[in-house]
């Protein structure tokens, strides 16, 4: 571990050089706490009022959520002129750049590297996790930027994360269920707590969880927001009906029908179209239709056709709520693309509800291969095939992911497809191999 910096850091030429640094420089990966964060934040006059900030939690659906907001601020004319929109979230799937994005481009090296020196010069003793440092090189970029809009896709919880040094116009939580116990806790009351700590009083708050816990609402209550003034939730506030073919959505002033089939979950275009009408973007069936059909997110649901062979849907769920989706998801797939079988390829972290993970999936998955991440935090074959073997002989389990998907790709034919899922690091890991169109 590097305790504190030095005037190395000058001679870095290459981002790969920081990053590598900036990995080894704290003595935990995971760190919760503001405090040392937010220290460095005002030596560096981090500030962020020049734009409408939006900050969005949850368990799953953060990612979808966000970029469907992009797009519809993106390709709305406010006063007849378009907005920039810069988006901060995590993790990368395949390049660190991909953690900012500004008007839909990866942001580069460079300004990156500059925000490294400047956090590097001014925190002096204190010492920053990777995602705390990071973070902190993300706002000052966008100090620089200015965009319109930025939305924060907070990491891990909310109440504690980097991202709630910055007191946003619009807190965002899409949904609550179980995962990061560790650090979040065993129920969803208390990590519905944690979750809730993005909130402030003033401030537009929007929930699409419809079975919000009470620790969330209490916390809402708490800070004086009422229901459907300050705070507006699913089911009350907004709601979805109908087939998913052609569906309405509904708010207490909208009323949008003949919807079309997202690429990304229904329930996380419900939830950002909520965010819209209060930031007052204009809504109609035609323009939400448009931002649905340009709206795919990498590694949620992503379908890539081999050539001459079997499709490969690449998928990032790692808890049993995403799994449970994805499984549904697969069921209509598969009755509507006449998939023969499904093969799924499947690496794990150790600290994840790897068994109900895999038993969602157990009635739409035929063949199981397993294999093995090269992290530290990495399930073993062994921990992957045990958990298999409670629902299925069907298994074959292999060192490593790449082994496991190779075996996959050989055994299934056109007609099949093959499901990559489990974690960031397995979709990252086999979507650098396949090409994308």
């Amino acid at each position: 571990m590097l305790k504190s910096n030095s005037s190395h850091y000058q001679d870095f030429t290459h981002l790969d050089q920081w990053l590598y640094y900036l990995e080894n420089l704290h003595s935990t990966e995971i760190d919760l706490g503001l405090a040392r964060v937010g220290k460095v934040a005002q030596r560096l006059a981090i500030d962020l009022s020049f734009a409408k900030v939006i900050t969005v939690a949850g368990t799953n659906g953060k990612g979808t959520t966000c970029a469907f907001m992009e797009n519809a601020l993106l390709n709305a004319k406010i006063a007849g002129v378009k907005q920039s929109v810069a988006v901060y979230s995590s993790p990368h799937l395949q390049r660190f750049n991909e953690r900012l994005r500004i008007n839909k481009q990866d942001i580069e090296d460079k300004p990156l590297m500059a925000a490294f020196e400047q956090i590097e010069a001014a925190r002096g003793e204190i010492s920053l996790s990777y995602y705390e440092y990071t973070t902190l090189a993300a706002l000052l970029v966008l100090m620089g930027v200015k965009p319109s809009y930025i939305i924060l896709e907070v990491g891990l919880g909310g109440r504690l994360d980097a991202t709630n040094i910055i007191d946003a116009d619009i807190a965002v939580i899409t949904t609550i269920d179980l995962d990061h116990q560790a650090f979040l806790g065993n129920d969803r009351e208390s990590i519905g707590f944690e979750k809730a700590g993005i909130m402030r009083q003033e401030q537009d708050i929007v929930i699409g969880d419809s079975n919000v816990p009470k620790s969330v609402l209490a916390h809402a209550h708490a800070l004086h927001a009422i229901d459907g003034e300050r705070l507006f939730l699913r089911e009350q506030d907004f709601v979805v009906t109908g087939e998913k073919s052609s569906w309405q959505w509904q708010s207490k002033q909208t009323l949008l029908t003949a919807l079309k089939t997202p690429f990304i979950p229904r329930d996380n275009v419900a939830t950002a179209l909520m965010v819209l009408e209060k930031l007052e973007i204009p809504l109609s069936a035609d323009f939400v239709n448009q931002i649905i059909s340009i709206t795919k997110v990498a590694g949620r649901t992503e379908l890539i056709p081999q050539k001459n062979h079997c499709d490969v849907i690449l998928d990032v769920g790692h808890n049993p709520q995403a799994t449970r989706y994805l499984a549904d998801y697969l069921k209509q797939l598969k009755e509507q693309a006449n998939y023969e079988n499904i093969y799924a390829v499947v690496a794990m972290l150790g600290d994840k509800d790897i068994s109900g993970c895999l038993q969602s999936l157990k009635d739409v998955v035929d063949y199981w291969y397993a294999g093995a991440l090269s992290v530290p935090r990495a399930a073993s074959k062994e921990t992957m095939q045990n958990n298999l073997a409670m629902f299925t002989n069907a298994t074959n389990c292999f060192d490593n992911v790449d082994e496991a998907f190779k075996m996959a790709n050989k055994q299934a034919s056109s007609s099949d497809l093959i499901l990559v899922f489990g974690s960031f690091f397995t979709v990252a890991q086999i979507r650098a191999q396949l090409t994308i169109c």
